[in-house]
């Protein structure tokens, strides 16, 4: 894949090009996807790897361009976001059901959303996913309440803030001063308040998970996966075929849906799928207890 080559990103004097290029790329149908992706996965074909990356890259811009608020360059957004879709085409697994760009489009925006907060903070600020979130919420809830970026915010606006994020106050304004002057003085107060002495330095220690812990979950997430593939692959292909168009995709189809395709009622389709659902459970449970027997 490091190999591959595709349009150049240039400086943002040159995006308008770059995005005229990219828009000539044809998009794909599902059954020619499934194809390339096919003999990428098991042929290592460059070519259809690059035909996959390089029907999505408008995928890419239309993600960057979400992000230009935070004073980044877009070609750099753009860049980042396609190293995002390298690693999704790397790791798409066509047989499950779903599309490449509903695969993808999560690895572009956490590659878009890592390389933001690298970039607005020598000190790591999103070391918790509700510090991530609220860090890309912000702007777009005061957006939504009509509260103008003018810098400081008042305590009304705050607590406004705070309500509708679901968070407290003094957060609101800690995150509202980085995005307003992105680095700070790390001996800044991060409350208005007169009796509130906390620094920013107070707030550094990392409450997350330790690497450890963090490892260990990451290898436990991809033992659980290939649990769920080896129990899926014992299923008859209709019967998996129809847990995954249930269960196993970002947007499910109904029962009468997969009925009309397989020219079966919509109760019929409810049976299989518990039918399936539970050798597959019991696959996995079975499977688990081998493991920790081992």
């Amino acid at each position: 894949m490091t190999t591959m080559t595709l349009p150049a990103v240039p400086t943002e004097e040159g995006l308008s090009r770059y995005f005229r290029e990219i828009w000539r790329f044809p998009l794909l149908e599902p059954d020619e996807e499934y194809m390339l992706a096919t003999r990428w996965r098991q042929h290592g074909d460059m070519d259809a790897a690059h035909r996959l990356v390089t029907s999505h890259l408008r995928l890419v811009a239309k993600i960057a361009v979400r992000y230009r608020g935070y004073g980044l360059p877009l070609s750099d957004l753009v860049s980042e976001g396609s190293v995002g879709l390298m690693k999704a085409v790397k790791k798409f697994e066509p047989e499950r059901g779903f599309r490449l760009s509903t695969y993808a489009m999560w690895w572009i925006r956490a590659a878009i959303t890592e390389y933001v907060l690298r970039s607005w903070s020598l000190v790591k600020m999103g070391t918790v996913s509700a510090q991530k979130k609220l860090f890309f919420a912000l702007r777009r809830i005061k957006k939504q309440l009509g509260i103008m970026d003018r810098g400081e915010l008042t305590p009304a606006e705050a607590e406004k803030l705070a309500d509708a994020l679901d968070v407290r106050a003094t957060d609101v304004i800690a995150m509202n001063r980085r995005l307003a002057a992105r680095d700070v003085s790390l001996n800044a107060p991060i409350s208005a308040e007169p009796d509130d002495t906390v620094e920013y330095l107070d707030t550094l220690a990392d409450d997350g998970p330790t690497p450890e812990t963090f490892v260990a979950e990451r290898e436990e997430s991809v033992w659980r996966g290939g649990l769920l593939r080896d129990a899926m692959a014992t299923l008859p292909e209709r019967d998996r075929h129809i847990l995954t168009r249930r269960r196993l995709t970002d947007e499910p189809e109904t029962l009468e849906e997969i009925g009309r395709s397989y020219g079966i009622s919509r109760e019929r389709v409810r049976q299989l799928e518990a039918r399936a659902f539970e050798k597959v459970k019991r696959a996995v449970h079975g499977a688990r207890v081998d493991g920790a027997a081992d």
